[in-house]
C-alpha cells in the first residue's frame, strides 16, 4: 500500500473549538471547515493531518457515534491512490470491513475496517464532489 497522507481523527462535541485550540497552541492551520468536520495540518508535517469530527455525525461508525464515549477509540484515516484495490486486498486478508465502499457527495470514496482495541481505519480516495452537494453547502 502506498500511503499518501495519514490522518488522525479526534471525535469531539465541538470540532471547531478543538481545531482552534490546536492551531492556537501548536501551529496547525485549518484547511477545511465544514462545521461537523475540521481538517488541520502542520507546515512541518506535510503528510499528516489531525482532524476533528462531531461525535454525532452519520459518517462515523455506529460504535463510535453518540454520547457513550466508552465505546470510542482511534479513528485513523489513510488517503490512497486506489481505494477499490485496497478494499479488495484488505477483504482478502480477512479484515473486518465495518463500512463497505461508498462514494460520498463531498468528494470521498471510502470504506472502514475494524482493528484490535477499538481501532477503526478509514481508507479513502478523493473523487469529484457532487455539484449539488457543493452548492447546498455553500462551497460552489
Amino acid at each position: 500500500m502506498r500511503i499518501k497522507l495519514a490522518g488522525a481523527v479526534n471525535i469531539t462535541e465541538d470540532p471547531r473549538e478543538s481545531a482552534s485550540w490546536l492551531a492556537e497552541h501548536f501551529g496547525f492551520t485549518v484547511q477545511v471547515d465544514l462545521g461537523w468536520y475540521v481538517n488541520t495540518q502542520h507546515p512541518d508535517l506535510p503528510g499528516l493531518s489531525v482532524d476533528f469530527m462531531a461525535a454525532d455525525h452519520e459518517s462515523l461508525p455506529a460504535s463510535l457515534r453518540g454520547a457513550d464515549r466508552s465505546t470510542r477509540g482511534l479513528f485513523l484515516g489513510l488517503l490512497v491512490d486506489d481505494v477499490d484495490a485496497e478494499e479488495k486486498r484488505l477483504r482478502a486478508a480477512g479484515l473486518d470491513v465495518i463500512m463497505p465502499l461508498v462514494t460520498e457527495p463531498w468528494g470521498q470514496r471510502r470504506f472502514q475496517v475494524a482493528g484490535p482495541g477499538g481501532a477503526v481505519v478509514e481508507v479513502l480516495q478523493l473523487v469529484e464532489p457532487s455539484a449539488e452537494w457543493m452548492a447546498a453547502n455553500g462551497l460552489a
